[in-house]
């Protein structure tokens, strides 16, 4: 699994760590991200397949 490095406002981490941790949503930092990207990109998808602007191979 590759790395990377993002920079984050400080007033957005710690909303995102309000949701991470024992018996919260997620397990760390890393998890919580991965979901985030995970759902935007189906929610870019869902708005580019109503426009149709979704390549004829997927």
């Amino acid at each position: 699994m590759a790395k990377i490095s993002v920079e984050i406002p400080d007033e957005l981490l710690a909303d995102l760590d309000e949701h991470v941790g024992d018996d919260k949503k997620f397990v760390n930092r890393s998890d919580a991200v991965r979901s985030s990207i995970r759902k935007t990109l189906d929610i870019l998808d869902e708005i580019d397949k109503r426009h149709n602007r979704l390549a004829d191979d997927e």
